[in-house]
């Protein structure tokens, strides 16, 4: 894969989602930063945590921090954004971030295991996506997925994921959720001296 953008601070996430946003979301008719913007709303609706509000807002970073085409899933090229963006943002937000984030792809197949609905509500590109990525869990997949600490705040945002799709849909800007971001982020080492 091509090479990748390193993060060295939270303010980052938010200037890469801002820069690379416009591009497609993997088939959806939305662009990439609105998908996220999507999500974090659905997120701060429920009146989640602020963490899981920035993992929402920052899930599919990781389609930004290289340069495959829009269309590689329908290529046969899973980019693994879960574990490139979890990886990005570790040394920059608590594992309450970086884990949902990490899990999100395993969270909807899981799902597809457990939900015998859940399949039917999945768009095509998602559908597509998910052969890339392992396809429906095993058993015993699904029970070891469960037993994660972070399995449930996974699956919240994979359902947000799934949701946050809707042309047109109005959302906050980007500097309203930036405030979770900052009080999300842990502290820079250069802050401490």
């Amino acid at each position: 894969m091509s090479s990748r953008r390193r993060l060295t601070r939270a303010d980052e996430a938010v200037q890469l989602l801002e820069a690379r946003g416009d591009s497609e979301y993997g088939g959806e008719a939305v662009t990439q930063r609105e998908h996220a913007l999507q999500c974090a709303l659905l997120a701060e609706q429920e009146h989640a945590s602020p963490e899981l509000i920035v993992a929402a807002l920052l899930h599919d970073l990781g389609h930004m921090l290289h340069e495959l085409a829009d269309d590689a899933p329908d290529q046969g090229i899973d980019d693994r954004h879960e574990h490139s963006a979890a990886a990005a943002l570790q040394a920059l937000f608590p594992p309450e971030v970086t884990e949902p984030i990490r899990l999100h792809v395993a969270a909807k197949r899981y799902l597809c295991a457990v939900d015998p609905d859940y399949l039917a509500q999945l768009s095509q590109p998602s559908i597509v996506s998910l052969e890339l990525q392992g396809g429906p869990m095993t058993s015993d997949e699904a029970n070891a997925f469960a037993a994660s600490p972070h399995a449930d705040d996974a699956v919240r945002l994979r359902r947000w994921d799934d949701t946050a799709k809707a042309p047109g849909l109005p959302t906050p800007p980007l500097s309203h959720f930036a405030a979770y971001v900052k009080q999300s982020a842990r502290p820079r080492r250069d802050e401490h001296m």
